[in-house]
């Protein structure tokens, strides 16, 4: 199938080198010409394991295309892809769809024969509605379909979400398109994806649900550590205990930093905005955010105590910055709230991420940037861990940090308590 990707994002891109790699003739289409002659070299925007060298092997292969042509993307395609940005519009909750209805009225502009319009992007209910009536405006109903297909893609694991999902929503009352798009994954259903087909408002909320339950298991286990932490017990012990009980399940019960990333902040804020537009309380989710918003501060009041309150010319490492293992990402991570509060009470501060220095830290004075562990961890009296690289978890910490007396903060409980104090490490983990 002819396909098109209106965005070279994170999922625009990663969706349209799996669907590539499935034999798809495939156009991704940016208006960043910069961004799109990289791509052409095969030099990509961001960092997923894996992609690259699927973008360059399909590329190589003639399926997969990069342009800054929209008009002749659509055109040449079927099924159209809107892949682009729906962030929270500043200081409110709701999401800014602005970037979905311009690429509605730019395919309108170019479609000359039957299409398939899929929002991709997460969008709050009636979005596809609204796509459909600014369509429909130049173009008879009999040649589009607007579709909702939320993507369930995971940060650092995406490709492989992608090849082996849990299921496919396709939020359609069209048998047509259901018929077409139902092929279409096809070889992802054959290896056991569960196909849903649904209404288009249903698909919308399908998307905006699972995140924000997510949040709330995230949200959950961190609120338990907390409790963990005054009764002397392990929280790791409690996340084993509650989530072999197959009614709630393992994943998300890792206690943590607040949680960020381009998805729950943002889509947790929508679905509340949109309950209060439909007049519904959603208290759960609205405490869910509460408690996230405040998760930092609650970590940097323990610093602080960690510290003894003597935060000032304290030289503290920070091993990843990111959001999360496995990517660069740096939306809404912990990091960007805690360097900055411990910057402004006086500490020195380093950090080592291995996706490599980050542009938000740049402007603040005794923040600085060391492209290895060892030179980031040396003569350190507090090393934060604050996300779960591989690479974190084997080091010889007593031997990079060349100190006696020094601090350990686990924000990830990568470390075991027991060979810290057997190594005579000052030890501090969450929930223990």
């Amino acid at each position: 199938m002819k396909l098109c990707m209106i965005g070279t994002g994170y999922v625009g891109l990663v969706s349209g080198a799996c669907f590539a790699d499935l034999g798809n003739e495939v156009i991704c289409v940016d208006k960043d010409i910069s961004k799109i002659n990289k791509l052409k070299k095969s030099i990509i925007p961001i960092y997923e394991p894996g992609l690259d060298e699927l973008v360059k092997k399909n590329f190589t292969a003639g399926r997969l295309k990069f342009s800054n042509n929209l008009a002749e993307s659509v055109e040449k395609s079927n099924i159209i892809f809107i892949c682009v940005g729906t962030p929270t519009k500043k200081n409110k909750y709701e999401a800014d769809l602005s970037q979905v209805y311009s690429a509605a009225k730019e395919i309108r502009n170019n479609i000359n024969s039957f299409k398939i319009i899929i929002n991709k992007s997460t969008v709050p209910v009636m979005t596809g509605d609204n796509v459909e009536k600014i369509i429909s405006k130049m173009v008879k109903k009999s040649l589009f379909e607007v579709v909702s297909n939320p993507e369930f893609l995971r940060e650092g694991e995406a490709i492989r979400d992608f090849i082996y999902p849990d299921r496919v929503v396709i939020g359609t009352s069209n048998k047509k398109s259901n018929k077409i798009l139902k092929n279409l994954y096809t070889p992802l259903i054959s290896k056991g994806a569960k196909y849903i087909n649904t209404s288009r408002r249903a698909a919308e909320l399908i998307k905006y649900a699972s995140n924000a339950f997510l949040a709330t298991k995230i949200t959950f286990i961190n609120e338990i550590a907390n409790l963990c932490e005054k009764l002397n017990i392990k929280v790791e012990d409690v996340s084993i205990g509650i989530g072999t009980d197959k009614r709630i399940g393992g994943r998300f019960l890792r206690a943590g930093p607040a949680y960020g990333g381009s998805c729950f902040p943002k889509d947790t804020r929508a679905i509340v905005d949109t309950a209060k537009k439909s007049k519904t309380s959603l208290s759960v989710i609205n405490a869910v955010i509460n408690s996230n918003d405040k998760r930092s501060d609650l970590l940097l009041k323990r610093i602080a105590l960690i510290l003894n309150n003597k935060i000032k010319n304290k030289k503290i490492t920070f091993l990843g910055v990111t959001f999360k293992a496995n990517t660069d990402d740096m939306r809404e991570s912990a990091s960007l709230k805690m360097i900055p509060f411990l910057n402004k009470k006086g500490a020195k501060i380093r950090y080592y991420d291995p996706t490599g220095e980050k542009i938000e830290f740049n402007r603040l004075n005794n923040v600085e940037f060391k492209n290895n562990i060892k030179n980031a961890c040396e003569f350190s009296d507090l090393i934060i861990v604050h996300t779960e690289w591989n690479e974190f978890k084997l080091i010889d910490l007593k031997k990079i940090v060349k100190k006696k007396n020094f601090i350990v903060y686990d924000m990830r409980n990568i470390y075991s308590p027991e060979k810290m104090k057997k190594e005579n490490i000052k030890y501090f983990g969450l929930g223990s």
